[in-house]
């Protein structure tokens, strides 16, 4: 089986939880404060891992006290790390609100984990892959070109993208060359909307679906997930006590990606990715243990567990 090569950083989330967001001079306590491995092209990794998906990720590894992290996390893990870079790691600062959904806001310090050259991505074997995962951040980085050249040089593969929160500050030319390719896209209804302009989601994915020429994926928080490809496909929401929505998104992504491989339909795979990302709000952080991760494919109907195994 072939695999998918997953581009994008990983990183160290910082994750504060507070009471709100201070305003300018304000001084606000936090709750508690942990670490953990992050980063969308990482969780998305990782949730392939779980799985079972053949996957590769390609990141670039730098130093400092983050980078040294990352690094110590993904040995521990067996990931193996194509790019080593002699620049520093940044970091993502994640604040979570107390009584405000496990909603999150983003103060991130992009580092060499952002950056991307396509001597990177020929360290991997081409032949080996027919799916390639993109995020935003990277598409927006100085670097972005790199993977844009490195994906018009295989259009055989099939592009997941993943704009992201940032959507609305990449670059339009670097959108327009994106949906050249013709890819899967992901995103929510938030970022959909205020892409497009349009008042509902369906107008929103039918006017980028006749951009890409290929399904447009939306999630809809408590309301579940939606589909266009031609034909609308919704799928209904999987209840969740939510600690914190870090990583929904991502881990939703990586379980389209997978559904996707072990053949579902659109409609089956977000069905099925409405599961994993209702197991990752359910938790702390973005990432699954292995016993969540198997909660998560325990809850999916029976026809869905069957055609993943």
């Amino acid at each position: 089986m072939k695999q998918t090569l997953v581009i994008g950083s990983a990183v160290v989330d910082v994750i504060v939880n507070i009471p709100h967001l201070p305003k300018t001079g304000e001084d606000v306590h936090i709750s508690t404060q942990t670490r953990s491995l992050g980063g969308c092209a990482y969780i998305v990794s990782d949730v392939l891992r779980h799985f079972g998906a053949p996957y590769s990720l390609c990141t670039a590894v730098g130093t400092g006290i983050y980078g040294d992290f990352v690094h110590k996390k993904l040995e521990e893990k067996g990931v193996p790390i194509y790019v080593t870079r002699p620049e520093e790691n940044g970091c993502c600062y994640c604040m979570v609100e107390t009584g405000k959904g496990g909603e999150r806001s983003f103060i991130v310090d992009h580092g060499i984990e952002y950056t991307f050259y396509e001597e990177y991505l020929e360290k991997i074997d081409t032949a080996s892959i027919d799916s390639v995962y993109v995020c935003g951040l990277e598409v927006e980085e100085y670097t972005g070109w790199n993977i844009i050249e490195y994906l018009r040089k295989h259009p055989e593969y099939t592009v997941y993208f993943a704009p992201g929160a940032r959507i609305m500050e990449i670059q339009p030319d670097r959108m327009e060359a994106m949906f050249a390719l013709h890819p899967i896209l992901h995103m929510n209804e938030g970022e959909s909307l205020a892409f497009t302009g349009e008042k509902t989601v369906e107008e929103a994915a039918r006017a980028i679906y006749a951009k890409t020429g290929n399904a447009v994926i939306v999630t809809l928080g408590e309301k579940g997930s939606y589909c266009y490809d031609g034909a609308d496909h919704y799928a209904e929401p999987v209840p969740a006590k939510v600690k914190d929505t870090i990583g929904a998104g991502d881990s939703h992504m990586g379980a389209v990606i997978s559904g996707r491989r072990f053949g579902l339909s659109f409609a089956d795979a977000i069905w099925a990715a409405n599961h994993v990302s209702s197991a990752v709000v359910s938790n702390e952080g973005g990432l699954l243990e292995d016993a969540d991760f198997e909660k998560a494919l325990v809850s999916m109907p029976e026809k869905l567990r069957n055609q993943i195994k």
